[in-house]
């Protein structure tokens, strides 16, 4: 989603803003734009597309100046066009906005009354005009902004600046993340610590409902009743390098590889290796004593979710509701007392999965976050916290997230059912020592790469695509169909293998690609005569299994990818990685925009 940035220091901050604009490409957005104040004026570059086009304008026409906001901006209202770019100013206010204005149409029809022209389509713009009506009337920058923020309803946060004082910028969250940066002499503002890594590692998040006033050696801060208040400073360990690709075509493709490691840092986080016993950390709640386990995530993190709920089921034999955190508080599902909610987000800031967060919360749930940023939003308003130990993941479609999400519910499981009885020691055992070989299979899966490479040059032209797969392999599918869709723009479902003839297969014929993915578990079986129904009605079978599987059944596909041979409770870990290079290297040959698909945003800080 929208990414701002914002700088009060002591020289020509362009070129950090240009920096830390860049580190945050991997949100998505479809223009991006910058604004200084010098010498009693606000100066402005704003581009549709990539952020290149801003640097250039920049580099043609430089905007100097001790202080400036930067915006990478992801359309909601209005097309990706200059005029809609960000920052939007008039000759008093200039700023940037991340998130929707619920009430603009009103608000807008009331600035222009007061004989204010607003040029762009955008719910911006209404903002910096009325924080300028309010300096016409005679207030303070502070007076100002804080009575727009009292007219101003839906999910937001802020940066603003004025022509007039060249050592103050506002910044404001309500419901889209924000952080201070804390300099020597100068003072920073972002959407996350990522983007403003290499210029400090000090931080302070702000509260929902905060509004901060910054200058170059200090800030107050106000909470949402306007009440001057303190939030801590934290030490960050975000790396301020910038990542790279290191030889690889794009960033997805380098996250891919990078599963065996990051799949491995996460597990050393839980496994006891002598013991082969999972350790848990020290909740602040009974696990053990969970009578219901609410699991809610977005998009492929929801996927996580519906495999987590056939091990909790299965293993740790604890009933489980998974749902979409976008329905879930709508919903308004009655919850029991003393039940656990774990919520499922990579950068922790997703605002719909926050938002059923809260909701869980106020109905009495214990809250327990996995995430892959521990100084996020939805970890800080967690009673627990797991980490996934994926690193920065730029690409906009998740692959190594996911992976190590499933890898830490995987470990969660395990740890539970062996707290609460549901397994023996030897069965404990043994799916530990299954988890710990995974890095090592994972890399075994990747040397099927240019494999999977012949077999998506053949999918990438088909215009549908339908994944199958029965229990924990139906997520996958799911997953795999997500992925197709992210970046390669063909049309594709998932489908639990069993419900082919309750619909789909009204679908299937010689041009649509049925990708089935089946280890040898004790559901192969049922998945082949799916297998058959596809293939008696011409349609081509992509078969993804193991050796087993494939001696059984490998003569019937049309391709059959042989995996290793691994416990049934790490397939869908091991499986993810197929349907990634599969979605991956359909996009390369379609030519689209895969570390940056269209339309799509890395993290989705609105509802």
């Amino acid at each position: 989603m929208c990414g701002i940035v914002g700088i009060v220091g002591r020289d020509d901050v362009t070129p950090h803003l240009l920096e830390c604009l860049k580190r945050l490409e991997y949100r998505g957005y479809d223009s991006a734009g910058a604004a200084t104040v010098h010498n009693g004026k606000i100066r402005r570059k704003r581009s549709e597309g990539k952020l290149n086009r801003l640097i250039k304008l920049v580099n043609e026409k430089p905007l100097p100046g001790n202080i400036g906001i930067g915006h990478t901006r992801w359309a909601t209202h209005g097309i990706p066009n200059e005029v809609n770019a960000h920052p939007h100013a008039t000759s008093r206010v200039a700023l940037v906005h991340n998130g929707i204005i619920e009430n603009f149409q009103e608000l807008k029809i009331e600035v222009e009354n007061s004989g204010h022209k607003l040029v762009s389509d955008t719910d911006t713009e209404v903002i910096v005009h009325l924080i300028t009506h309010y300096i016409e009337l005679g207030q303070s920058f502070q007076d100002a902004t804080a009575a727009t923020l009292r007219r101003l309803e839906g999910a937001f946060a802020l940066a603003i600046i004025f022509s007039s004082d060249e050592n103050i910028m506002i910044g404001v969250r309500r419901g889209s993340p924000l952080a201070i940066g804390y300099g020597d002499g100068e003072m920073f503002l972002g959407s996350d610590a990522f983007a403003l890594a290499p210029l400090t590692h000090r931080i302070t998040y702000l509260e929902d409902g905060d509004w901060a006033v910054i200058k170059s050696d200090s800030v107050v801060i106000r909470d949402q009743n306007d009440i001057e208040t303190k939030r801590p400073i934290q030490t960050t360990e975000i790396s301020g390098a910038l990542s790279g690709k290191e030889g690889f075509d794009h960033f997805m493709l380098k996250e891919i590889y990078e599963q065996p490691q990051v799949i491995g840092d996460t597990l050393s986080s839980f496994i006891n290796v002598a013991e082969q016993k999972i350790s848990l950390p020290q909740f602040p709640f009974e696990l053990n004593n969970v009578p219901k386990i609410t699991i809610s995530a977005c998009g492929t993190a929801f996927y996580a979710a519906l495999t987590a709920k056939y091990w909790f089921e299965r293993i740790a034999r604890v009933s489980v509701e998974v749902d979409i955190a976008s329905e879930l508080r709508y919903r308004e599902m009655p919850l029991p007392e003393g039940g656990l909610a774990i919520f499922i987000s990579q950068s922790g800031e997703t605002a719909d999965t926050l938002a059923a967060l809260r909701y869980c919360k106020k109905q009495g749930q214990k809250i327990l976050s996995i995430v892959n940023v521990p100084e996020s939003t939805i970890a800080r308003e967690s009673d627990s916290v797991l980490q996934t130990y994926a690193g920065p993941e730029i690409g906009v479609a998740s692959t190594k997230a996911f992976t190590t999400q499933l890898t830490t519910l995987a470990c969660l499981v395990v740890g539970l059912a062996s707290s609460n009885g549901a397994i023996s020691i030897e069965t404990e055992a043994r799916l530990v020592k299954a988890l710990a070989e995974i890095p090592a299979r994972a890399a075994e899966v990747l040397n099927h790469d240019n494999y999977l490479k012949e077999l998506a040059n053949k999918i990438a032209k088909s215009n549908d695509v339908l994944f199958l797969g029965r229990g924990t392999s139906y997520p996958i599918a799911m997953e795999g169909a997500l992925k197709l869709k992210e970046i390669s723009y063909i049309h594709a479902e998932g489908y639990a293998a069993g419900e082919m003839k309750h619909g789909p297969i009204a679908l299937v014929d010689n041009g649509v690609p049925v990708i089935v993915i089946a280890p040898s578990d004790a559901l192969i079986d049922k998945t082949a005569s799916n297998m058959q129904e596809v293939i008696a009605r011409g349609g081509s079978v992509f078969f993804l299994t193991d050796f087993s599987g494939h001696k059984k059944l490998g003569a019937m596909a049309a391709h059959t990818i042989a995996l290793p041979d691994v416990d049934p409770f790490v397939t869908p870990i091991l499986y993810s990685i197929p349907v990634q290079l599969i979605a991956y290297h359909a996009a390369v040959a379609k030519n689209t925009d895969v570390d940056q698909p269209r339309n799509l945003a890395k993290s989705v800080t609105v509802e």
